[in-house]
């Protein structure tokens, strides 16, 4: 059963702004652009009564100001519209301090030291996908390289099989999409199922995953993790391995591929990637992440309820005006680059390193192989909306 939240005829006019996080009529396939443009004339802070009713920001500041701010802006539910008895991930359903002795024991694996060890295997990886579109001289990068791609290097880190690599994915695509409350309870079932049998396969034969590493590692308060906490942290680790840099990418390769002058600059010097890189998570971030207003409070010159639900549009904090020059056109030479699309401190993603390395290492390899290449002329491309964003499919073609 979903939780209406009847606000809208408490709240002023002047912040009321109807807007559908899950399909807006007004948003298309430049979707980046379309939301940044079509919110530019909300305020930084306003309220829909869309799905149930919600609070939106929009704003750099106002969603740096949220996500640091747990005391009033809290993650334990995470779900708009609201629903009764929402999945529980760890540790991002959990307010800090709650949630620092589980991000301590994930950080050993996703820091900067053990993902540099990972580069080879994953320029391995990358070689072997790109191959593939060499030989056929066109793909839809989408289902061949960006879902593929991230997707096996998780699989890797998880100690999965890669042949339930489409499975799994379709999995994300559906919990990612449900809304009523009776789907994403029978889809955190499924996936939770998945994730604890996996985990007594790992207590049978353990290996150098991160599964294995999560049984053996104690927390911080020197107790072992319960196989239901492991679970709930594994299906985090699910969702964001299946989705984030998958969709990135789509998106990243397609503004790549309508700049002819840019291929050819980063082919010539490979040493711009990072900047790339950099640029293509600054403009099309793909996660939105709801909060639940804990108390009453005021903050931007409104006040909040206590049960309100807080959607912050982590995707346009790289479009704001406010902290980005021209912030809808793509420059990878810009001077100034904030956003907040892996959030902030205190739930900064920890897979952020591993995620930029990933993007940078396919730029590399693609290049070195298809220094040009263009979209199929002609063909619609399909897109979603709501808590992710993620184009459906993408033609390239390379460019002899």
């Amino acid at each position: 059963m979903t939780i209406s939240n009847p606000r809208l005829s408490e709240i002023p006019d002047k912040y009321i702004f109807d807007f559908n996080v899950f399909g807006d009529p007004r948003v298309g396939p430049n979707v980046h652009d379309d939301m940044a443009c079509l919110l530019h004339e909300a305020p930084e802070v306003f309220y829909t009564p869309a799905n149930g009713g919600h609070w939106v920001a929009r704003s750099f500041e106002a969603i740096k100001s949220i996500v640091q701010d747990p005391e009033c802006f809290s993650v334990k539910e995470m779900n708009i519209p609201r629903i009764e008895n929402p999945p529980k991930l760890i540790p991002l359903h959990l307010d800090p301090p709650e949630n620092l002795p589980f991000r301590q024991i994930l950080m050993p694996m996703f820091s900067p030291k053990p993902v540099k060890k990972m580069e080879d295997k994953i320029r391995y990886w990358a070689k072997e996908i790109i191959s593939d579109v060499v030989s056929a001289g066109k793909c839809n990068f989408v289902d061949e390289v960006s879902i593929r791609f991230p997707l096996t290097i998780f699989m890797a880190l998880m100690g999965m099989p890669f042949d339930r690599l489409r499975e799994f994915r379709e999995l994300s695509e559906k919990y990612f999409a449900a809304r009523e409350a009776i789907d994403i309870q029978t889809l955190a079932m499924q996936i939770n199922g998945i994730m604890g049998d996996f985990i007594e396969q790992k207590k049978a034969t353990p290996d150098d995953g991160i599964i294995s590493h999560l049984l053996s590692t104690k927390l911080s308060n020197g107790r072992f993790m319960a196989t239901e906490e492991i679970q709930n942290m594994c299906m985090l680790l699910f969702l964001g391995g299946m989705d984030t840099v998958a969709n990135n990418a789509a998106f990243a390769f397609r503004q790549l591929a309508l700049m002819p002058e840019l291929q050819s600059e980063l082919s010539e010097d490979p040493s711009l990637i990072p900047k790339f890189v950099e640029e293509s998570y600054r403009a099309f971030g793909v996660i939105c992440t709801p909060h639940i207003v804990a108390k009453d409070c005021e903050r931007f010159g409104v006040g909040f309820k206590e049960g309100d639900m807080m959607l912050c549009m982590l995707p346009l904090s790289g479009r704001d005006p406010n902290v980005t020059d021209n912030p809808n056109t793509f420059d990878i030479h810009r001077s100034k680059r904030e956003y907040l699309t892996f959030s902030s401190e205190p739930h900064l993603c920890v897979g952020a390193f591993l995620a930029r390395t990933e993007l940078r290492i396919l730029t590399e390899e693609w290049l070195k192989v298809i220094p040009r290449f263009t979209c199929k002329e002609g063909l619609s491309q399909e897109f979603h909306i709501g808590m992710g964003i993620a184009l459906e499919g993408l033609s390239l073609e390379c460019v002899i």
